[in-house]
């Protein structure tokens, strides 16, 4: 990562291309389950780089199941009031996903199975 905070991408390559390998991985969470920036990144190979799923989050090409991506704590990093946040939380709760206090029980919904 650069001392932006921005992902390093190598010369020549664009944003999304250096984030498809990220898109994959979100492409194959599952309807009703979620999965972390932390776990997207150890699944990529880049064991500490879940702010750079973060800002792969904010490039995603249209149809990709941006809301199944939540923070460590099973919760939605959108400020929850906001109408993005709303938003995911609805389509999860569409999704059959169950929050209590503003959480998701990541034991029982998170994807992989595995710790990855």
């Amino acid at each position: 990562m650069s001392k932006s905070g921005q992902a390093d991408i190598d010369s020549g390559a664009s944003a999304s291309s250096a984030y498809t390998p990220i898109f994959d991985v979100v492409r194959r969470i599952p309807s009703g389950r979620v999965t972390t920036y932390g776990r997207i990144a150890r699944l990529v190979g880049r064991p500490r780089a879940a702010r750079i799923v973060g800002y792969a989050m904010h490039r995603c090409p249209p149809g990709l199941p941006w809301h199944r991506v939540v923070n460590a704590q099973g919760r939605v990093s959108l400020p929850a009031d906001s109408t993005a946040g709303l938003a995911q939380r609805r389509r999860l709760e569409d999704e059959g996903v169950v929050f209590i206090g503003g959480r998701i029980d990541l034991d029982r919904y998170a994807w992989p199975d595995d710790d990855a």
